[in-house]
């Protein structure tokens, strides 16, 4: 059989991720910030996973070893949410469990673009963020805060040689998604503005590359099937403001069958 390296990705793979993921219900255990733990819990739930918001050094570590996937999220750092989450890399590293970096504001601030740098020996699954963040663990100056103040395209060639070094996936957010395991790279672009203009969004999606990556092998297949199904919702959920928007989202997340993935996702890859 090809090796997944060499496996093109076709929107019948995403499909088939989708309704394994739904049959299976895998538990992520989500290390993530103070500001989304209520929206990544029910995106997780909407989708057709299971949460838990396990997050202090007392029980991460061995919650990690039996979780599905594990999102570390460094979007709110505390010493002892730190701690926990060195124990719960570790853990899932030692366990075969696939967990999934979110550097946020990697390359902004001093002190967490050390710890996301400490935590990539770790090995992640996937590695997800913004440009400014990819580009950051690579030695680059980061954005302003969370925000990218770098485009998706400018992180391309720093995402392929990340993911090539660490043997990971990489995930570029922004209008055009950019995917890569090193040899291939994927452009997705699905999705709509207001997914920026409700806080959590993207670390709920990295919550959902953690649960995809429990159920598929191939890592690249896991990350697209989980940002093409936040996508897809974001397009079907109400336009009227931020706040209907964000109900609509969640609303939206279970209606996407695995057809409807497959047919509407906006793939190439280059």
């Amino acid at each position: 059989m090809p090796s997944a390296a060499t496996t093109s990705v076709v929107p019948s793979a995403l499909a088939a991720a989708l309704e394994q993921f739904r049959a299976t219900v895998p538990l992520v255990h989500c290390l993530t910030n103070s500001v989304v733990t209520n929206f990544t819990a029910n995106v997780v739930l909407a989708a057709g996973g299971a949460p838990a918001m396990v997050d202090n050094p007392q029980e991460a570590g061995e919650f990690a070893a039996v979780a599905g996937g594990v999102l570390i999220n460094l979007g709110t750092p505390q010493e002892h949410t730190v701690a926990a989450m060195r124990l719960a890399a570790a853990s899932a590293h030692e366990h075969a469990v696939p967990w999934v970096l979110d550097p946020v504001a990697a390359g902004a601030i001093g002190w967490r673009t050390q710890v996301a740098v400490e935590l990539l020996a770790a090995h992640p699954a996937i590695v997800r963020g913004n440009a400014s963040e990819i580009l950051a663990l690579r030695g680059g100056t980061g954005g302003r805060g969370v925000e990218s103040t770098h485009s998706s395209d400018d992180a391309v060639e720093s995402a392929r040689r990340l993911a090539t070094d660490l043997g990971t996936v990489v995930a570029v957010s922004g209008p055009t998604d950019y995917l890569t395991d090193g040899s291939r790279v994927l452009a997705l672009s699905n999705g709509h503005q207001l997914m920026t203009k409700v806080t959590g969004v993207g670390c709920a999606l990295g919550s959902l590359m953690a649960g995809f990556a429990a159920v598929t092998e191939d890592r690249l297949i896991a990350a697209a099937t989980a940002t093409t199904l936040l996508c897809l919702a974001a397009e079907e959920a109400p336009k009227n403001g931020a706040g209907s928007f964000a109900v609509g989202l969640l609303d939206a997340l279970g209606s996407i069958t695995p057809d409807k993935l497959a047919a509407r996702v906006a793939l190439a890859e280059r």
